[in-house]
């Protein structure tokens, strides 16, 4: 399989700060940053690793005065360029060690890619079609809110399920949009304000007075249970999403499914495919 990996990788120095990181995210609209010393890979940073940092932090540090050193996720998963198989071991890697994406390296060890969810998900809408139903992978824990609700409420609610998105239903259950922390962080006016002291970046100023109605797109994109995996996939891909609510024939909502979930179905297919190609040499 051809591997094709996002490039350049957005890398930051271990002694920058949260603040330009978290800038870093949002200009370049990614959301994972290596952390490099002379382009060697010593560890790799989140959104969700910053959230989680700060709601365990109980100093009065601003984010500016924090380096990213504190934070980030010093166990760099890495493959070397030319391994064979290279999206199926990334799905292995990132199935295994819970983690979004993979880094690329040279036989020095020298970042040269990062393979991420978003790689593995495009790949997986274009190589693995009629393998498995979104049933089959999708999650089935929910978290919901409401259009009038706080934009302050729903990021303590992701960070209290320890989720990046939550789903947004009318009175009778159904679905009708979707907030995610990438909403959030596209949305902030928090850099361009110059703030650097408060922590609340995912924000706008005028956070007590936003509400979900206000972020909401006017189409959501759903998919059906019964649906190809692939099929979900291809839709997270064009539309450029993380993840989609999923209904049944009666239009109820029973879950989300997202990349990650893809990756796990990915890093399943991609090593029986594996097996079945090395029984054919063999036989």
């Amino acid at each position: 399989m051809e591997i094709k990996y996002s490039t350049p990788v957005i890398t930051i120095k271990p002694e920058l700060s949260i603040f330009d990181a978290l800038l870093e995210m949002q200009t370049k609209f990614v959301k994972h940053i290596v952390v490099a010393v002379k382009n060697i890979p010593v560890g790799i940073v989140t959104e969700r690793d910053i959230n989680r940092f700060l709601g365990e932090d109980k100093t009065a540090h601003a984010i500016n005065e924090i380096p990213i050193k504190h934070v980030m996720q010093k166990n760099v998963i890495s493959i070397t360029d030319g391994m064979e198989d290279h999206f199926v071991q990334c799905a292995a890697r990132m199935e295994t060690f819970k983690i979004g994406s993979v880094v690329l390296v040279n036989d020095n060890g020298e970042i040269i890619g990062i393979v991420s969810r978003t790689d593995l998900t495009k790949s997986y809408a274009s190589v693995f079609g009629g393998r498995y139903s979104v049933k089959q992978f999708m999650n089935k824990k929910i978290v919901t809110c409401r259009k009038n609700d706080s934009l302050k409420f729903v990021s303590s609610l992701m960070n209290k399920n320890q989720v990046s998105r939550v789903i947004v239903t009318d009175e009778n259950g159904n679905p009708v949009g979707l907030i995610s922390t990438n909403t959030l962080l596209i949305h902030s006016d928090y850099f361009t304000n110059g703030k650097t002291r408060s922590r609340d970046y995912l924000l706008p100023v005028n956070k007590e007075k936003m509400i979900v109605e206000d972020l909401l797109t006017d189409e959501l994109v759903t998919v059906n249970e019964e649906d190809d995996l692939a099929i979900a996939a291809s839709k997270m891909i064009k539309n450029q999403i993380g993840g989609i609510p999923v209904i049944n024939s009666n239009h109820n909502l029973v879950g989300i499914v997202s990349k990650t979930d893809v990756v796990r179905a990915f890093s399943i297919v991609g090593q029986h495919e594996e097996i079945k190609s090395k029984y054919k040499e063999l036989y």
